[in-house]
């Protein structure tokens, strides 16, 4: 009776202990869910369940086992010549020229590579679309037919030599008895207007050799094929695509691309097939089931009895990189043409030809190397095929995937939240060091590639969610205190607040403002040749200077000091209809006040300084900002932006203070003058910048001759009367004791009348910095 009364004490024990972790339970159930929904749906990239988190990280995941278990070895069997930067000079230097060569050349190159170097095969990674004309036969041609058809003498000579220059028949008479596979590429373009240029070699196999079994395969609407003459004499040839992933990452081939029914093979299987005697291959599909009916995936390629190719849920292979760019001997061309290399180190190898050079734009983003040639891609390809290392990633490791996140996900979602944390955090430590261990022994040696990132990641948001609850249930008296006290609003806020608190809110809202930034220049100098005691001095006085100017005189709120840099703003969180001419004035008194302050800093023997300034006006957020732990009242948006972008380019004019045009129309009583068009980093519509001089009658005469002129410039500069407007700003030059924005002004009339903007030129200047 004892032994029941003590089991039933041991499961109400287990029952209290499981109510108590309820809600933790309950959270860690759920994210096992999210991640099993993850596995469900991961074939549908639309699917709302998705998490490219985790498919990112599986990216990741994947590259990181590759370079870790890569040879790292040069594979002697495949050999790639290279239409390189040194083949791609001038003749007169030992190159051949800019590509595309003549084909008489080609065909040079493949007498070579077959009767000089005795080579086993050659693949072309390189596809020949369009009619060699180089030759100049097509103009002899029309002239036969037109100016010259009645020149007997013409005639016969063009008979006798036209074999000689026709070019695509002489490369096409080369190939003929010769192992040459070529290539050629698929496209995806809408199948309205998908080009289909060029003559197809015969399929791997039709859709009937599937039977009523649909399989998932990447299809293609059109081609780029090469020239029909040029595949009738060819041996083989195979496609060049590849499959490019979200993250632009090239990790896998289309080892069956699918086009009009058919099913065509990748360059490196067609040199495959090739060297093994062309034998027939067929697809391997799961046994016939109840089960397998509606599996729609393939797991091999048996290409006659010697090659077994693993494939993908889109029937793709994933390439086996050995290593980073170089993981195959390069010889350049022009070398190979000119027989400049050992034969020995061709002869009976694998040769692709194909290039490197940057121009030819035949270079990809492979997880061993961001900048990777792409008929390296070939060559691993070939070379994996001869070995067998292509490793395994078949459609069924989804299921497997699931069944695993099921088990260790509910064990892990019941035990953590019963141990405490330092058993908590062992148990999870040595959860994923197994599962790493595990999943890179089977990668490496079993050639299986088992999905990790998900598992990994589902480990420690367990993990994460149960150290978090613990924590926040444990510490939210202590939390709660801290941010009573711990949160604040500008000082300057307080007193308005105060005397009418209930018409202020400081919760984020839109509201339209005007914000002002200021900077001053070459303050890293000023800085430097002070010591720490007057530097504190220096800039203490200078902030406060500026400080009582937009507070104290125009009523502005101080945001922020950013070093020797300042932000304000009006209209927030008192209302101020005139924001934008508050903010013009503030901006013309705080220079003011810096010249009075160099004539102080003068006297104390401290270097003066300069400021500029931005101004601008627009719907900004403005509110009570930040985090738990400091918050601020303060702007943001896209004029907020702006306004720091104008104080930024106001040295580029030699100005002291630049507006926009927002806050141009929103002030009256202000002589301002047109300083330009521009376009500033991050936006996309152009803005009018202003420079304001000052209030109207308060301007020099001089400055508002100087001002008229400067509009008659700007007027031609815009109408690109270039000689005219230099002449102008020369003047203007002259006359001006800061002539920068002239300087600035000529120095673009110079790169414009170097490369002329064209008749529908807006005038707008572009700035690529900020």
């Amino acid at each position: 009776m004892s032994a029941a009364v003590g089991a039933g004490q041991g499961e109400r024990a287990v029952l209290a202990t499981l109510k108590k972790h309820l809600i933790r339970i309950g959270l860690g159930i759920i994210v096992v869910a999210v991640f099993l929904g993850h596995v469900v749906v991961s074939a549908r990239k639309d699917a709302i369940l998705r998490l490219p988190l985790v498919d990112n990280l599986e990216n990741i995941v994947y590259d990181t086992r590759v370079r870790l278990t890569m040879p790292r070895t040069v594979d002697p069997r495949i050999v790639i010549v290279d239409i390189d930067e040194k083949s791609l000079q001038e003749r007169e230097t030992g190159g051949e020229g800019r590509w595309p060569w003549p084909r008489d050349r080609l065909a040079h190159l493949i007498d070579r590579l077959f009767d000089h170097y005795q080579i086993a095969i050659v693949g072309f990674d390189i596809v020949f679309a369009e009619r060699d004309e180089s030759s100049g036969i097509r103009v002899l041609d029309r002239l036969a037919q037109k100016e010259l058809r009645d020149v007997p003498q013409f005639q016969a000579a063009l008979e006798a030599i036209k074999p000689r220059l026709e070019y695509d028949g002489i490369f096409a008479d080369r190939m003929k008895g010769r192992n040459v596979v070529l290539g050629y590429t698929f496209t995806s373009e809408d199948a309205a207007v998908a080009s289909r240029k060029g003559m197809l070699p015969a399929p791997l196999f039709g859709g009937d050799v599937l039977g009523t079994r649909k399989i998932r395969a990447t299809s293609w609407t059109g081609y780029t094929a090469n020239l029909e003459v040029l595949q009738k004499h060819a041996t083989s040839a195979g496609h060049f695509n590849s499959l490019t992933d979200d993250d632009g990452i090239i990790r896998r081939v289309p080892v069956l691309a699918e086009y009009g029914g058919n099913f065509y093979e990748p360059l490196s299987l067609a040199i495959m097939r090739v060297l093994l005697g062309a034998p027939p291959a067929r697809p391997i599909v799961p046994e016939t089931s109840a089960l397998s009916a509606r599996y729609d995936g393939l797991e091999w390629l048996q290409v006659g009895t010697k090659l077994r190719i693993p494939l993908d849920d889109m029937a793709g292979a994933l390439v086996p990189y050995r290593g980073r760019k170089n993981s195959f001997k390069y010889f350049s061309a022009v070398d190979v043409l000119n027989g400049r290399v050992d034969p020995a180190e061709l002869k009976g190898k694998i040769v692709l030809v194909g290039t490197t050079a940057p121009g030819l734009l035949d270079l990809r983003a492979t997880p061993v190397d961001p900048v990777y040639p792409g008929v390296e891609v070939h060559a691993n390809m070939i070379s994996g095929m001869i070995d067998g290392t292509i490793k395994q990633r078949p459609p069924y490791v989804l299921g497997a995937e699931f069944l695993l996140l099921l088990v260790s996900g509910l064990a892990l979602a019941l035990l953590l939240p019963l141990l405490g944390p330092l058993v908590s955090t062992l148990t999870t430590v040595a959860v994923l060091i197994s599962a790493i261990a595990t999943n890179i022994v089977v990668f490496h040696y079993g050639n299986l590639v088992l999905p990790l990132a998900s598992g990994l990641l589902m480990t420690l948001t367990l993990f994460v969610l149960n150290m978090a609850y613990g924590f926040f249930i444990e510490a939210r008296g202590m939390r709660q205190i801290t941010g009573l006290f711990g949160q604040y609003v500008p000082p300057e806020l307080v007193d308005e607040m105060a005397k009418n608190p209930e018409q202020f809110n400081m919760a984020p809202r839109a509201e339209e403002l005007s914000v002002l930034f200021s900077d001053v220049r070459g303050f890293t100098t000023i800085s430097e040749s002070l010591s720490p005691e007057d530097l504190s001095l220096y800039i203490n006085e200078y902030l406060t200077t500026m400080s009582l100017v937009i507070r104290e005189k125009h009523r502005g709120t101080l945001d922020k000091y950013i070093g020797d840099a300042i932000m304000a703003f009006w209209g927030a969180p008192v209302a101020d209809r005139e924001h934008a001419r508050h903010a013009v004035l503030a901006a013309l008194d705080m220079q003011a006040a810096a010249k009075a302050l160099n004539e102080k800093f003068k006297a104390k023997g401290w270097p003066t300084f300069k400021i500029g300034i931005g101004v601008n006006s627009g719907v900004m957020r403005v509110g009570d900002m930040g985090s738990q732990i400091r918050k601020a009242y303060t702007v943001m948006g896209d004029a907020v932006n702006l306004g720091s972008r104008l104080e930024g380019i106001t040295k580029q004019y030699g100005a002291d203070i630049i507006i926009g045009e927002n806050t141009r129309e929103r002030i009256s009583g202000f002589v301002c003058r047109e300083v330009d068009r521009v376009r500033v980093k991050g936006k996309d519509e152009p803005v009018a910048i202003y420079q304001p001089l000052g209030l109207e009658g308060q301007v020099e005469k001089q400055k508002l001759d100087e001002m008229k002129l400067w509009n008659q410039a700007l007027k031609l500069y815009r109408a690109q009367d270039w000689d005219m407007a230099e002449l102008q700003l020369i003047n203007l030059g002259k006359a001006s004791a800061d002539g920068a924005l002239y300087e600035e002004f000529i120095g673009r009339i110079a790169t414009l009348r170097a490369h002329p903007p064209g008749a529908g030129w807006d005038g707008v200047w572009k700035f690529e910095t900020k």
